[in-house]
């Protein structure tokens, strides 16, 4: 009886530990209160309960457990899910982990994630998460997906392919914009894997209507030996719309 006292004990100064050492509004705020007032530690208090009943068999009440988590801290996590100590949910309202999900060590996930599945596969279908993971408030991952270790995933985006160790994705599908603290380099580095490849790849747009705007003008160096084209009315076949 002593060693799952001692275990528990350890358990819940683990989860002191992670609220205070990454949210800012726990300074100076008691074990007491962030135990009483904390959703997110909440969250994982019944989900170890729920786990261990479902690894018992105890299959209906371990999911009433999650249940009733998640209607009082709005956080659902499936009790089959594997999560790794030192985990913070900040706020957590709406955040999704899925029955195949695996979670490292000292993972952070703020508010509306979701560790989610594709279609109606079975077998492992959820991410894989390693330890000391950063996901921003509504990025989705889906699929049996791996995020490696130390790895950053931006607000809103969904992850769809792994992420490698110690790099920044970002955008929809997130691609790294960072890998090892340095963008990427090399003949992959296109404009989607630059920070923002939608205003790139706009600005890039832009930049060719510029040149063959300036080859179209008289006398310019990069304007072909012909004349201008002249644009002309466009007449499409049938009636006019518009009658007459």
């Amino acid at each position: 009886m002593a060693d799952p006292l001692r275990a528990v004990i350890a358990e819940l100064r683990c989860d002191v530990r992670a609220v205070r050492a990454r949210d800012p509004a726990a300074e100076g705020v008691s074990a007491v209160q962030i135990l009483a007032a904390w959703p997110g530690v909440q969250a994982l208090l019944a989900h170890r309960l729920a786990s261990r009943l479902f690894a018992a068999g105890w299959r209906f009440p371990a999911r009433m457990i999650a249940l009733v988590s998640r209607a009082i801290t709005g956080i659902e996590i499936h009790p089959a899910a594997r999560i790794g100590p030192g985990l913070f949910i900040d706020h957590g309202m709406g955040v999704v982990i899925g029955e195949t999900a695996e979670l490292g060590a000292d993972v952070t996930i703020y508010q509306g994630v979701t560790l989610g599945g594709t279609g109606f596969a079975t077998g492992k279908r959820h991410p894989t998460v390693h330890d000391d993971v950063i996901v921003g408030s509504g990025a989705k991952l889906l699929g049996p997906i791996v995020v490696g270790r130390g790895a950053k995933v931006g607000a809103n985006t969904v992850v769809i392919h792994d992420v490698p160790p110690e790099s920044t994705v970002v955008g929809i599908p997130g691609r790294p914009v960072r890998v090892e603290g340095r963008r990427p380099d090399g003949p992959g580095a296109d404009w989607a894997h630059l920070p923002d490849p939608i205003a790139d790849a706009i600005s890039g747009l832009a930049r060719r209507v510029e040149r063959l705007e300036a080859m179209q003008q008289p006398g310019s160096s990069l304007a072909p030996d012909m004349p201008p084209a002249v644009a002309g009315p466009v007449t499409l076949g049938g009636p006019s719309p518009a009658g007459g």
